[in-house]
């Protein structure tokens, strides 16, 4: 019938799953991050949502080294 070519991008080479992978992780992290912690306002939380978001991989390695420090643990 039709094939699909990223499909058989997997078929020859099993690392490109990884190379699809690796650089939605940081950005899934923050997400996630950002969901369980506190910040000192609404607006510094959606912020750092929207640039985990909009800004792939970038934002994720930004909130990594720059918000996750600004964001308090809830219990």
């Amino acid at each position: 019938m039709f094939e699909i070519p990223v499909v058989e991008i997997f078929r020859a080479s099993p690392w490109a799953v990884l190379i699809l992978i690796i650089p939605v992780l940081p950005n899934l992290w923050a997400i996630l991050h950002i969901f369980r912690c506190d910040f000192n306002t609404a607006q510094e939380k959606l912020a750092w949502l929207a640039v985990s978001v909009f800004i792939p991989f970038l934002g994720g390695l930004l909130y990594f080294f720059i918000g996750r420090r600004r964001g308090v643990k809830v219990c």
